[in-house]
């Protein structure tokens, strides 16, 4: 079990504006500046974050595949289990025509289809891995090209494809998937070769990607940051769009929704690495940040929350308590998730899930009544 440092949340306190007592009063168009100014700073800094974690599992990557070993492989699966919980944070991010959404299928699209790029049990030569024939050479520019080829569960690249390289299937009812690092070594594994070479190349593609996205939301980026700012109108209700999409699309349909409902292990996010858990506590995590203007004690503007409150302060009081209550719901589910998830309807774990699920339905519920006060209308699912 992975545990959750405390300062991994935001707080979840207001914005207090203060002014002086001898200068201009501040106008809600100033507000609105700050809150998106400091919206694209946490863009800034969240994807910057992403790419320095990226870059380091790049490494460990690289160390682990040119001398394959036990404690490189446990190396590995750490740094991307910490490069993920950072990743986590930015999907609050999408669902808005922002930078992301062009190169996000490329980074985190699952469900996967693990025979598509290696063997899985029943099934010893499936995948890339395993076909030399259509795929004599095995390089990062390849592993696009298949990406999707065929159909939406055929991914051959992003975070899924390294977290299956690295912990395999997961057959341990309590625990992740436990491929043997021997599945590296020449002659103790079928392909072991091509194997390590589809796991450096894969692994490649994430820093440049996410330096990308942050290098997209620097101030003098004039198709990302400058032109988000540039219209604080509708870099607000992007704002609302990807916090109320994220809650109620993703979170509440997608991640848990369809895991309660179906029990199917391969609707669970991050099913090789028994890390769902962490995946939806960043998520939280990242719709608070935009709230609160903050995360991890470290301020990167007044938040959303703040201008919320020049309009009504109790309907902002309302959006903070149900981002309380979700976060403390989205705790409180046992880890592993899919052992959670495949559990009695009254076990602790099912019944973790369903009280998340009815805190998510009323976080959106309070985000849409705060959208409104805005003069605002928000989609739900994702374009509308």
């Amino acid at each position: 079990m992975h545990v959750v440092p405390a300062l991994f949340f935001s707080t979840l306190t207001g914005f207090a504006s203060s002014t002086n007592p001898t200068g201009p009063q501040r106008t809600p168009d100033d507000l609105r500046r700050e809150v998106v100014r400091g919206h694209a700073e946490w863009c800034h800094r969240v994807y910057a974050a992403c790419a320095r974690r990226a870059e380091a599992l790049d490494e460990s990557v690289k160390r682990f595949a040119a001398a394959p070993s036990e404690s490189g492989l446990e190396a590995a699966r750490a740094a991307w289990i910490h490069a993920r919980r950072v990743y986590g944070l930015s999907e609050a991010l999408r669902f808005c025509d922002g930078p992301i959404e062009a190169v996000e299928p490329s980074l985190n699209a699952w469900p996967i289809d693990e025979a598509y790029i290696d063997s899985v049990v029943g099934r010893p030569d499936s995948g890339i891995v395993n076909d030399a024939a259509r795929f004599p050479q095995i390089g990062s520019a390849v592993l696009r090209v298949a990406n999707e080829r065929g159909g939406e569960t055929n991914i051959s690249i992003g975070w899924h494809a390294v977290e299956f390289m690295l912990f395999g299937q997961d057959h341990d009812p309590d625990g992740p998937g436990r491929r043997p690092w021997t599945d590296f070594v020449e002659g103790r594994a079928k392909n072991a070769v091509r194997r390590a070479e589809y796991l450096r190349a894969v692994t490649s593609l994430l820093p440049p990607t996410l330096t990308d996205l942050a290098n997209a939301w620097t101030p003098d980026s004039a198709h990302g940051r400058r032109e988000f700012e540039s219209d604080p109108a509708t870099a607000i209700r992007k704002m609302f769009t990807g916090a109320i999409v994220l809650t109620s699309f993703e979170l509440h349909g997608e991640r848990l929704g369809v895991a309660y409902e179906t029990k199917d292990q391969e609707q669970e996010h991050s099913c090789f690495s028994d890390t769902s858990h962490l995946d939806l506590q960043a998520n939280q995590a990242g719709i608070v940040a935009i709230f609160a203007g903050e995360h991890d004690g470290v301020r990167h503007g007044p938040g959303l929350t703040a201008y919320v409150r020049v309009e009504d302060a109790a309907v902002a009081d309302d959006v903070q308590a149900k981002l309380a209550r979700t976060t403390e719901a989205l705790r409180a589910i046992p880890a592993p998730f899919d052992r959670a998830m495949r559990g009695p309807d009254d076990g602790a774990g099912r019944l973790a899930i369903r009280a998340a699920l009815d805190a998510l339905a009323e976080q959106t519920d309070a985000i849409a009544v705060a959208g409104r006060k805005l003069g605002l209308t928000l989609p739900l699912e994702p374009g509308g």
